[in-house]
């Protein structure tokens, strides 16, 4: 057997994988196809790229993907340490200055003498395997070549649905003749608060998110120049699968004109300054880097033509003269039919000494991308070494049932994020308070992983 194992793709599974086997003594080659080649979607030449929002999510424990970051930290997870380090202001959730949190991955990857970084287009798995352990993380964006070779060893002929990136602005080029700070609940004026005190609170508290509210002539011109914009023509695009958890906005537009009031531009929790009223709806921007000077529209994820992305959002008070810096795109992400091909460690089941990790194997988002690697590369070192033994996690932990999810049969199998639904539930007395109910999951779920630490 060759003397290392072999990791395809330098994305978040992939470099939290190469992480974890070279922690444990094993030398790693990783593979990573630019910048000798990019995807249509990536532009960075660093690991482990964050393409979409920034946002790794909410870091309360109540929160599913909240419980799985603290799962992985407990674990020691590399890149939720990276995380942690280049976070902005996002107030309950986790986001990160972007090119820093890929900058700092690729110079701990790179310091490492067991990690060899191969620049290059893997375009033969079976030659990479030969003799050998191989994960394969090649995420959403897997190149066209590889995609064919996936599809010729997992015998599947549909491998991938469509997803999109939202655009992000320059904070300079904001309004806040309009525009003000706040996060959701925390911008509501409180009864016995003066106008004058709520504004001085609005502007004490983290800067987090920028929020532009709507009348309802302005949301329903908006939406009527949003239905009516040209989108960017894809081969086949209209028979193509969209994932529901980034649904370009413009197609959320065209399923009713009250769609966006109760989706990404609902104004619960706000009250608008300039009235002191709730709005009609309202547009938030979320901090992208650590100087806050970009950000980028919460839930626009778009397949807009790249100059009616300008024209249209431009119609958003407070956007009249914004500055694009990234327009949103539409891109198509990969993934494997892992019910049929995957067990509980993500190994192939055909092929013993293959592994899938990452989005490629229909766990969707970031965190849940990351867990996916490390489970990969604590089997592969089992593997490596000789050892029957495989490591599965409880289904009581967030790891665990993500594996236990994407590995038992399911004929209308699509991508699934971090969610209490997919845990079993409390046993004993029924918890009413979904709050105290989630406290009492994550408790039982951290315990689990503190008792069985690898």
């Amino acid at each position: 057997m060759k003397d290392y194992i072999s990791v395809i793709g330098g994305g978040l599974a992939g470099t939290e994988a190469a992480y974890q086997i070279a922690k444990r003594g094993i030398k790693v080659k990783l593979y990573e196809m630019k910048p000798i080649k990019y995807s249509a979607a990536h532009t960075n030449k660093d690991l482990a790229e964050i393409v979409c929002s920034n946002s790794f999510k909410s870091n309360l424990l109540t929160n599913a993907c909240g419980l799985l970051k603290e799962e992985l930290r407990l674990l020691d997870s590399l890149l939720i340490k990276v995380a942690d380090k280049t976070k902005v202001p996002a107030g309950q959730a986790l986001a990160v200055d972007r090119e820093e949190f890929s900058r700092l991955v690729t110079e701990e990857i790179e310091k490492n003498d067991l990690i060899e970084i191969i620049h290059e287009e893997v375009t033969d798995i079976e030659e990479i395997a030969r003799n050998g352990i191989v994960i394969i993380a090649t995420g959403p964006l897997t190149s066209e070549s590889l995609t064919k070779e996936i599809s010729k060893i997992t015998g599947e002929d549909k491998l991938y649905f469509y997803d999109a990136a939202a655009p992000i602005v320059s904070k300079d080029s904001i309004n806040f003749e309009i525009a003000f700070y706040g996060n959701r609940y925390e911008a509501e004026k409180k009864k016995e608060e003066t106008v004058e005190e709520w504004i001085k609170r609005l502007d004490n508290q983290e800067h987090s998110y920028i929020n532009l509210p709507m009348n309802k002539k302005e949301y329903e011109d908006f939406v009527k120049e949003l239905v009516e914009a040209e989108v960017v023509t894809l081969h086949d695009f209209e028979k193509r699968e969209i994932f529901e958890g980034c649904m370009p906005i413009e197609i959320m537009a065209k399923r009713g004109i009250d769609t966006l009031r109760f989706g990404p531009l609902k104004p619960v929790g706000f009250d608008d300054p300039r009235t002191a009223k709730r709005p009609y709806a309202i547009v938030q921007l979320r901090q992208d880097d650590t100087n806050a000077t970009m950000y980028n529209l919460v839930g626009f994820q778009t397949n807009l033509k790249f100059g009616e992305q300008k024209r249209v959002f431009s119609l958003i008070p407070g956007l009249e003269n914004a500055e694009f810096i990234k327009y949103g795109v539409m891109h198509r992400n990969t993934y494997i039919n892992s019910t049929k091909l995957l067990d509980e460690t993500y190994c192939f089941r055909k092929k013993e000494n293959i592994y899938f990790a990452g989005q490629i194997t229909g766990v969707e988002g970031y965190v849940e991308s990351i867990s996916s690697g490390l489970v990969a590369a604590l089997n592969a070192v089992e593997k490596y070494r000789g050892n029957n033994k495989k490591i599965i996690f409880s289904e009581e932990n967030v790891i665990g049932a993500l594996v236990k999810y994407i590995s038992t049969e399911n004929s209308k199998f699509q991508p699934m994020n971090a969610n209490f639904g997919i845990l079993p539930q409390l046993e004993g007395k029924k918890i009413k308070d979904k709050k105290e109910r989630y406290r009492k999951i994550a408790e039982r779920s951290l315990e689990i992983i503190k008792r069985n630490l690898i």
